[in-house]
């Protein structure tokens, strides 16, 4: 998912890096439109993302579906993953790049949405939850999209985050030895000062502490954070990614539940604008 790359862009990413270096990009909106760019988080994660979503909706026997928007859907892969887990609950897929909506129109409805000015084309409280998977960490102004997924959630509703962390316990040992943290990016076009070549347009890292106080700052309850494993890790320590991944501080990929809480609705946004968004309706599209 992504806003206008002057402002905010976003998508998801967590694919294992390419064994060639992607061409050089100078725009982030080149880096999101490239199909070579990673855009999926892999299905274990996706999955695992919405078993924690569905335990949160729980059984809502003769209730309308709920509806559980994924904001960065990306190519949709991980949404149509996740809808196998929620069903009968309803999944529409949300991104600013046009590529990104033909290939998810292949897997889900989606439509295209701002997370800045004008904003998600969804009404105020529309969306019983949202999936925000490995998109925070690609965003210019997070406050800002905080507040739009506020307002489009319903008072209660869920939000669901995933993020790479950057006190992961190998990022520990690496800055030790002077050496930037996995994850990390200070270029578009190309890996400096750790491992890697693929560039997938990180600009901001976070760890649980700051997610901690962060996502209450923008209105919301945390309710848990759990950590993940990270699929990249090279094979003879996975047992200890995995190991790490019950104390979330020290895991690859952070997991964090979080609900909104009760009050105003109405955002900077939706103020600046005077608008309310439209009731979230998936769009097959390909504009």
């Amino acid at each position: 998912m992504s806003t206008t790359p002057a402002q905010d862009t976003a998508a998801h990413d967590g694919a294992a890096p390419a064994s060639r270096a992607a061409a050089p990009r100078d725009s982030l909106h080149e880096l999101y439109e490239d199909p070579a760019t990673p855009v999926a988080s892999g299905p274990d994660r996706a999955r695992r993302q919405a078993a924690i979503l569905a335990r949160a909706l729980g059984d809502r026997p003769g209730s309308t579906p709920a509806t559980v928007l994924d904001v960065g859907c990306g190519d949709g892969t991980a949404a149509a993953t996740a809808a196998r887990v929620l069903a009968p609950h309803r999944i529409v897929g949300v991104d600013w790049s046009q590529d990104a909506l033909r290939r998810a129109a292949t897997h889900i409805g989606a439509v295209r949405g701002e997370l800045t000015a004008p904003g998600l084309p969804i009404a105020s409280g529309a969306a019983d939850a949202v999936l925000f998977s490995e998109v925070i960490e690609h965003l210019v102004d997070p406050d800002a999209a905080l507040d739009e997924l506020r307002r489009v959630l319903r008072p209660d509703g869920h939000l669901l985050l995933s993020t790479p962390n950057l006190a992961a316990w190998y990022n520990r040992a690496l800055l030790l030895f002077g050496t930037q943290p996995v994850f990390s990016e200070v270029s578009l076009r190309g890996i400096h000062g750790r491992p890697g070549s693929q560039v997938v347009g990180h600009l901001r890292l976070y760890t649980a502490r700051a997610l901690r106080s962060l996502l209450p700052a923008a209105g919301f309850e945390v309710v848990r954070i759990t950590g993940a494993p990270y699929h990249d890790v090279p094979r003879p320590f996975r047992p200890l990614d995995r190991a790490a991944c019950h104390t979330p501080s020290l895991a690859s990929i952070l997991l964090v539940h979080a609900r909104k809480r009760g009050g105003p609705d109405a955002t900077a946004t939706e103020r600046a604008n005077g608008t309310r968004g439209e009731p979230a309706q998936p769009a097959r599209t390909d504009r």
